[in-house]
């Protein structure tokens, strides 16, 4: 199967986990099925395990913007294939350029099958079952579109609707209906229809000749390089509403759109996460910890208390999901993000001086870089490696201090995991701040 799970997100409504570049779906809080290193593991891992245990030649793309890039291959590694979005632009223009991309770079054939999913749905494994039913669905051809639905168990006005033509287990779609109140969407219900849980199907070149249609392009690259000109629309909108020709298969199992703290909670497998406890008077409450610091919680009812380098929660679970516009009032500077190469965290802000933790995976190295408006000091918690200063090479160790002028170019290669604390120091201080050179030969 060609499957292409769509990673979007503001990372917002699960602040302070969550920010600009750690979406929900990177927020380690599952325990893996059949894990003995108790390691928890994200949305994004977790779903691409399922889809692997249920065929382990799926061919995987992740289509996401390239702020989301580092966490990727930070949590799956180098193994699944990643189509970049230059800016965001609503799902119909990420599928063109997903769909380009398995074209022209990785050679998927027009009447191959190609599944669009969402990279965080919380589902069981029959979720990804009902793909090989999709699968065949396309194969067949007796659809231009093919979508799965999910049998409703509540009037909920989170999701849109899809009306089948009979009851029976793949029916031809008569109509889509969008987000509705829950007195008509209970009415939707009555008269048959299915959650549109934003899964659908197609032959690649069926997808690649409607893109044409409605966006001036010529391959992949010429497409990737004028991204920043298509027209933001819905993929619902710009395929779904006008194709008449369209199929869904039914899914009755358990499916779940994890979008607030309140949800979130409801599928955490322990009460507490990192340093903290509750006494026996707390009730129906979480917390979640990611500071070094611990969190005592006494007679908290129906709470959650999330703590990050970002900020800290304390919310009434309900209360919780209306977060997003109170987040929209922070600086929303970004404290803590994984990188392909690990990880780092703002620890203290001062007014010409920052302090960064940098954790540097085994064998991995950042940029060979410098700055022109700060200098930087290396102290080195743990581990071991090499820091190269112009060109010089250092071996450093625990303790190790690395003293970096400003102008002077500089990296450093990790041969354990390597924990650095990085003080820079000057009047401007910048993400923008940082020359790339090639890499010294070694």
């Amino acid at each position: 199967m060609n499957i292409v799970l769509l990673s979007g997100g503001s990372g917002k409504r699960l602040w302070p986990l969550s920010n600009d570049v750690r979406s929900k779906q990177f927020i380690k809080i599952f325990h893996p099925e059949n894990d003995s290193n108790n390691e928890l593991e994200s949305m994004v891992q977790r779903v691409y395990s399922q889809i692997k245990k249920i065929d382990s030649d799926a061919n995987i793309t992740i289509a996401t913007s390239k702020t989301q890039v580092s966490s990727i291959h930070n949590q799956l590694g180098d193994k699944v294939s990643v189509c970049v979005e230059p800016t965001r632009r609503d799902t119909f223009p990420a599928i063109a350029l997903a769909a380009s991309y398995l074209s022209d770079k990785l050679g998927v054939d027009r009447d191959d099958a190609v599944i669009i999913c969402p990279v965080d749905p919380y589902v069981d494994n029959s979720y990804f079952e009902c793909f090989k039913e999709l699968d065949k669905m396309v194969k067949s051809g007796d659809y231009n579109l093919n979508l799965m639905g999910v049998e409703p168990t509540y009037p909920s006005e989170k999701y849109g609707y899809i009306q089948p033509e009979t009851k029976d287990h793949i029916s031809k779609v008569s109509a889509f209906k969008e987000k509705p109140d829950v007195e008509t969407a209970q009415k939707y219900i009555d008269e048959g229809a299915l959650w549109n849980c934003g899964v659908f199907a197609f032959k690649l070149g069926y997808i690649l000749d409607r893109a044409h249609e409605l966006i001036d392009f010529k391959d992949y690259q010429d497409l990737f390089d004028h991204y920043g000109d298509c027209k933001k629309i819905s993929f619902d909108y710009a395929v779904g509403e006008h194709e008449k020709s369209i199929g869904v298969v039914r899914f009755s199992g358990s499916w779940k759109d994890i979008g607030s703290w309140n949800t979130f909670a409801e599928e955490m497998h322990e009460k507490i996460i990192g340093k903290a406890d509750m006494d026996d008077t707390c009730e129906n409450s979480n917390i979640v910890n990611e500071l070094n610091v611990p969190i005592i919680a006494m007679g908290l009812k129906n709470m959650i208390v999330a703590a990050s380098n970002d900020g800290i929660l304390v919310a009434d679970k309900t209360q919780s999901s209306y977060i997003k516009p109170f987040v929209e009032k922070l600086d929303n500077q970004v404290r803590y993000a994984e990188k392909s190469w690990g990880s780092f965290t703002i620890v203290d802000i001062q007014d010409k001086a920052l302090v960064i933790r940098i954790v540097l995976l085994p064998e991995h190295k950042l940029h060979y870089h410098s700055h022109d408006h700060r200098d930087e000091v290396w102290t080195v918690m743990s581990g071991e490696g090499t820091v190269i200063l112009d060109s010089e090479k250092i071996d450093i160790k625990p303790g190790s201090v690395v003293s970096i002028k400003a102008g002077q170019k500089h990296t450093v290669i990790a041969k354990t995991e390597l924990v650095i604390n990085e003080v820079q120091i000057g009047d401007e201080i910048s993400v923008e701040d940082k020359i790339k050179y090639e890499f010294p030969e070694m």
